[in-house]
């Protein structure tokens, strides 16, 4: 019998973490369309070193606005296809809910993260969940992944605990490669 290969996966939040965000009052919103999309600077590159480690990539994110009727679920498709092609994302698993509606898959529930587990048999304690809000963390601690805050001054970083702090994801690379080699 040969010996079975650990699946490690980095969770990747979208909105703040892999593309730029925009400011619309005193909040952050996503881009409302393709043409709209900047993927942050050094993304793609941190994005090759961890395929390169054997380390899948699933973006998990949360899209409320489309049940608020303020974006069309079309138009967050192809925000993520173009993300998926140019990031060579593994697999994408989105909650379109609001929080009144309880749902087991948004974040802060892990129900996301669990559903990638089961699609890919992921070892969820060798897994990581990066994420630039509070709620990123905490479903990534609920599903039992070691967690990475990309700092900013919406992420309510009073209300989590991360096992990393972050100013990009091209650092939080560099942390994750680091420790994959003594403790992940």
């Amino acid at each position: 019998m040969g010996i079975r290969k650990i699946k490690k996966a980095v969770f990747l939040d979208r909105d703040g973490v892999l593309n730029k965000t925009y400011r619309r009052g005193d909040k952050r919103h996503p881009p409302s369309s393709p043409k709209d999309l900047v993927i942050l600077p050094g993304v793609p590159g941190a994005c090759r070193k961890l395929r390169n480690a054997k380390w899948l990539l699933i973006m998990v994110t949360n899209q409320p606005d489309v049940t608020r009727g303020l974006q069309q679920r079309k138009m967050i498709e192809a925000i993520n296809e173009i993300l998926r092609r140019r990031l060579r994302l593994d697999d994408i698993h989105v909650c379109y809910h609001d929080d009144q509606d309880h749902c087991s898959c948004r974040k802060p529930a892990p129900g996301l993260l669990l559903a990638a587990c089961d699609k890919w048999d992921l070892d969820l304690a060798s897994s990581v969940m990066v994420g630039d809000r509070w709620k990123d963390i905490e479903a990534g601690r609920q599903a039992g992944c070691r967690t990475i805050l990309i700092d900013n001054p919406y992420a309510q970083a009073e209300r989590c605990h991360p096992d990393h702090r972050a100013s990009s994801l091209p650092e939080a690379t560099n942390w994750i490669l680091s420790q994959s080699k003594s403790k992940l």
